[in-house]
């Protein structure tokens, strides 16, 4: 009687399942992909039922083009030709998150520098920050080609773009170019405006939403005093696309030529060629693809390791 009944509840959803057009379903699912906080909260709802309808409005284009970046925010252990196949639907169909997280992958892990570099360079043309900044570390390192390859005007282009978007890192970078005089003609006192305003972008990025006056910030600062050598502003999140690259050559053994890491931890770039990046000119241990992600890494970690009073290079 009980497995009766069950069968009829399991009938009568099903019934009513079929009974709504494709719009509603679609709409659904859209939503679900752009507010996954993994990519199981949108695999799931295909593997829950066992419906040929509802997988084939899972990978609907609509469904594809509005999913968010954690929803492809994929383990490197669990790379596999069918995720390739997945984010590549993604792209085709349109999703900018889609066209950058694949792209770093097939750039920096998968060896496949040009179709990697356009995917970015698709990306960038939408006005995605994170690609017109990744493109303008590409541009200053002359990653994939020689030294002769660095073309530091349009790195210095691309960052002021990307910064104008509002690119934490982006913003970082160029202050530090226009107070170098590196790829733009100097300005210090500009330059230097940059940092400080990407350092308070950056704080208020972190902080909690309680803090919303000063008072609120000092009580905050007394609270959460920073680590001996560290600061009181904590990581931010990484992007699913640098934790991929992150996690696919912390597997593997480290050394020179292009196993060697920038030692930011939210960064994962490697090196294209030997000494593409460069070295704390200190301790010379760690390594940097950009002026940013080297003065992020001494305010987290490197300012206790190394022992001195600031970046030199």
């Amino acid at each position: 009687m009980f497995h009766m009944k069950k069968q009829r509840i399991s009938q009568e959803r099903s019934d009513l399942f079929d009974g709504l057009p494709d719009d509603i379903i679609i709409s659904i699912l859209c939503k679900l992909s752009s507010t996954a906080r993994c990519p199981s909260d949108f695999i799931n709802i295909l593997l829950t039922y066992v419906c040929k309808r509802l997988n084939r409005l899972g990978l609907h284009p609509l469904v594809l083009s509005r999913a968010g970046p954690k929803t492809f925010s994929i383990k490197a252990n669990n790379w596999s030709e069918s995720t390739h196949r997945f984010l590549q639907n993604c792209v085709n169909s349109g999703n900018i998150e889609a066209c950058y997280t694949l792209g770093m992958i097939r750039y920096y892990c998968l060896q496949g520098r040009r179709s990697g570099a356009s995917l970015m360079a698709k990306a960038a043309m939408k006005s995605h920050a994170p690609s017109l900044y990744s493109l303008a570390v590409i541009q200053f390192n002359g990653s994939g080609g020689s030294k002769d390859d660095k073309d530091l005007r349009a790195g210095v282009a691309l960052c002021a773009r990307a910064a104008s978007l509002g690119h934490i890192d982006a913003l970082r970078e160029l202050g530090y170019c226009l107070q170098d005089g590196y790829g733009v003609s100097q300005n210090v006192a500009e330059g230097r405006g940059l940092l400080i305003q990407a350092n308070a972008r950056e704080l208020a990025c972190v902080l909690p939403a309680a803090v919303r006056s000063s008072s609120d910030l000092v009580t905050w600062l007394c609270q959460n005093p920073p680590p001996v050598g560290g600061c009181h502003v904590p990581a931010r999140e990484v992007h699913p696309a640098h934790r991929f690259l992150t996690e696919w050559f912390g597997s593997r053994d480290g050394g020179s030529g292009p196993d060697v890491r920038c030692s930011h931890s939210g960064c994962g770039r490697t090196e294209t060629r030997r000494n593409e990046f460069r070295r704390c000119s200190v301790c010379g241990a760690v390594n940097y693809c950009s002026r940013g992600c080297q003065a992020l890494d001494w305010k987290l970690r490197h300012k206790a390791e190394c022992g001195t009073h600031g970046p030199r290079n």
